[in-house]
């Protein structure tokens, strides 16, 4: 099995009950990023026994690899309906460690689009590193630096699908939030990327900043189409607070 097939497996078998999938994951080694679980399989057990039986939902809609890393795009039913991407790394084979962002499911966008629907077709494999490079330069430059004027840089017109709830498609859709958003006085800051990774025409980036005044997690999942953002995906998280962090290693930590 490929290390994609056994992350797909692992996420499937929260909701089939399937046992062998835990075999994928190194047992003296796991190294835990979601704040809510304690860290090793233990915690990660510990958990998943604190959700309401026979409530749990794992529907893997995506999944990439990039090296001995794996990123996934899931629909789950996670204490209540959610989107969410889950990372993980791996050794020898065996997963080592985890990181996820999860968010509520929201209704669908003005121009029609879910959180989760879209393309799901992987090409471009040769052009990684170059797709993965432009989404690095976007980030940096509109979203961190708020560089609007280099907008149109990363983009073929108005031809962007978006699948962020409250963003209509289109660089107008996004232009429109963004003013709203300034408007509302709601402040959206990206302060630090910390990975890129990469499949070919499908890129993710993780961040972190503050959104509304919270410290927020920013998984940002694009499509690159002839060398142009195509389509966007995210999920946007609230960093516990210390106090209530189940483990040490961080939210982020790559």
């Amino acid at each position: 099995m490929t290390n994609k097939e056994k992350a797909v497996g692992l996420i499937r078998s929260l909701e089939t009950g399937d046992k062998e999938p835990i075999g994928f994951i190194n047992p003296t080694k796991y190294i835990q990023h979601n704040l809510l679980a304690e860290d090793g399989l233990a915690g990660f057990g510990k958990l998943l026994s604190t959700v309401p039986e026979r409530t749990l939902r794992a529907k893997v809609v995506r999944a990439f690899e990039d090296g001995d890393f794996v990123f996934l795009h899931t629909e789950y039913n996670f204490f209540g309906p959610k989107v969410g991407f889950d990372i993980f790394r791996f050794e020898n084979g065996l997963i080592v460690e985890h990181w996820d962002n999860l968010q509520e499911i929201a209704l669908k966008n003005h121009s029609g689009r879910s959180m989760i629907d879209g393309t799901f077709e992987i090409t471009d494999l040769e052009k990684t590193s170059e797709n993965k490079n432009l989404i690095k330069n976007f980030v940096t430059d509109v979203l961190g630096a708020g560089k609007m004027e280099k907008i149109s840089e990363y983009f073929e017109g108005d031809h962007y699908i978006q699948h962020n709830p409250y963003i209509s498609d289109g660089i107008s859709g996004l232009t429109k939030a963004l003013e709203d958003m300034n408007t509302q006085g709601i402040t959206m800051a990206y302060e630090k990327t910390h990975i890129i990774l990469g499949e070919g025409n499908f890129v993710l980036a993780v961040s972190e900043g503050k959104f509304a005044g919270e410290n927020v997690s920013f998984y940002d999942l694009f499509r690159i189409e002839n060398g142009k953002i195509g389509e966007h995906w995210d999920t946007l998280e609230t960093l516990l607070p210390k106090e209530k962090q189940k483990n040490k290693n961080g939210k982020f930590g790559f």
